[in-house]
């Protein structure tokens, strides 16, 4: 039996044709993945499904029935439940309060939350997702934060799961185990449709893979009948081979570039975030840092980038900005990719051509002297869509009518022009498909070749390992190990990352 079936979806926006004529069945109780270039229109037939926007043409069925969706409440009315990317939790309530948050159950009139941790714990318990109903999901890790998510939408009914890029932010034994959660999710008959640009765990865990180019879907595949390499996938997806991060053969020179020398940070309440970190950078090397999201990376760029408070000293090409501002360390010749593309990088109600001149108002060529440069922004947002292949049809179209992924290429492009001597990089090819992401550790090959210095803080635990000349392990805001990129393995970086073992010599 079909639980969902899309038969010529077409959804249209100014200059852009989103999705054409899609097609697409998945069968009830398997795992159906969607893979697809930036761009492709995933996310909006995504969007569709979920009664976040509506098609232009084309019929929804939900086990076999006819359907329109005005709403998302109308789509999670008839059992579909989505998983966005990025997790939409309450760091200050508990789990309990987070799955009911909105669905809160009553009884004589009063909250019944007796029967709320009932249900929780049943479905908990039913479903391998082991999670503690009176927990603080400040306090949980990333991939019990992913269970949470899963948890809410099973809460609400759901039996068709949308999950968005499940694993962009987990380490490999956290993958292992959300792969089993989904297996024991479909042996109970729960539809999952799968989102991913790793294609390697899309083989593992899919039953049936639909691939979407430039908007029409151009190959279903059933993989318990054929046999499909990543190769053969990148193929369909983008024309191209699956790249690889690999980078050998050192660049590194004896200059330095970024010198940290003690760097502490606290939150508001005098609990240190990051503490007593000290480490260099010198002109042709990339230093990674590895660690689960939440464990002071951010902090660490933050403080680096002078948004954020701390002591201790940062020293860029001989320059101590330990008292500058934020500009000042631009001026220098700083790029920063942020981890957050739509709330720290882009102005997403403001067009392209803005955005160029985002983070870089007093340097060319957005501006001379004092004044800014419009023209001469325009002309440089016309080379970077062209350069890094941004699907947009012109510099006027708004940041937001991107996708995530064209909105990363464009803020890297942004980023690389200039010839920037330090380039502090957290998650640069994060939602973005394997054509770009080839296209992007292209530019950063180049760029450490020609001297470029580089931070490079990433969830993707080859990326790290292929890109770095070194890795340094960052756990609760402490440096508690080195990792020779030439030997270390994912899994022993993931073990590190989590403090179970040390990858290498502190």
């Amino acid at each position: 039996m079909l639980a969902v079936q899309l038969q010529g979806i077409w959804k249209r926006f100014p200059g852009v044709i989103a999705n054409s004529d899609i097609n697409l069945k998945v069968e009830s109780g398997t795992v159906h993945a969607i893979v697809g270039e930036n761009g492709a229109g995933k996310s909006t037939l995504m969007k569709i499904l979920y009664g976040m926007q509506k098609a232009d043409e084309g019929t929804i069925s939900v086990n076999g029935t006819e359907i329109i969706f005005n709403s998302p409440s109308d789509a999670i009315d008839v059992g579909i439940g989505m998983v966005h990317q990025h997790f939409m939790l309450a760091d200050n309530f508990t789990v309990l309060e987070n799955v009911v948050l909105g669905s809160e159950p009553r009884k004589a009139g009063s909250l019944d939350f007796t029967a709320a941790r009932n249900k929780i714990v049943e479905i908990s318990t039913n479903y391998g997702l082991d999670i503690d109903p009176d927990a603080l999901v400040g306090d949980l890790g990333v991939g019990d934060r992913q269970r949470v998510e899963i948890l809410k939408v099973l809460y609400r009914g759901a039996r068709i799961l949308i999950l968005d890029e499940p694993t962009a932010v987990l380490v490999p034994h956290e993958v292992d185990e959300l792969f089993e959660a989904l297996n024991g999710l479909k042996a109970e008959g729960i539809t999952i449709m799968f989102i991913s640009h790793k294609l390697d765990e899309v083989l593992e865990i899919a039953d049936e893979i639909t691939v979407i180019r430039r908007g029409t879907t151009v190959a279903t595949l059933n993989l318990k009948t054929q046999k499909v390499t990543a190769e053969e996938l990148a193929e369909l997806m983008v024309g191209s081979e699956l790249p690889t991060p690999e980078t050998r053969g050192s660049t590194v020179t004896d200059k330095v570039i970024l010198s940290v020398s003690g760097l502490t940070a606290t939150n508001k309440e005098g609990k240190a975030e990051i503490s007593d970190l000290s480490f260099e950078i010198h002109a042709g090397e990339i230093l990674g840092i590895a660690g689960v999201e939440g464990n002071g990376q951010s902090e660490l760029v933050e403080a680096i980038m002078g948004t954020k408070a701390a002591t201790g000293k940062v020293v860029i090409n001989g320059v101590d900005v330990s008292e500058l501002g934020t500009r000042k360390r631009r001026e220098l010749g700083v790029a920063y990719i942020p981890e957050d593309r739509s709330r720290l990088a882009l102005l997403l109600d403001a067009p392209l051509w803005e955005n160029r001149i985002l983070g870089h108002q007093t340097q060319k060529p957005n501006a001379k002297g004092f004044r800014l440069t419009p023209k001469l922004a325009r002309e440089d947002a016309k080379r970077i869509i062209s350069e890094f292949d941004v699907r947009t049809p012109s510099v006027d179209v708004l940041a937001s009518a991107l996708s995530g992924g064209n909105q990363q290429k464009f803020i890297i492009g942004r980023e690389m022009s200039g010839e920037p001597i330090l380039l502090v990089a957290s998650h640069p090819t994060r939602g973005v498909d394997v054509g770009a992401q080839a296209a992007i550790w292209d530019e950063l090959r180049a760029a450490r070749e020609k001297g470029l210095a580089v931070l490079l803080i990433s969830a993707d635990l080859d990326e790290l390992i292929g890109m770095s000349d070194s890795i340094k392990v960052i756990l609760r805001g402490k440096f508690v190990a080195d990792a020779d990129p030439a030997t270390v393995t994912p899994q022993e970086l993931g073990n590190a990352m989590t403090g179970a073992v040390k990858a290498g010599k502190k």
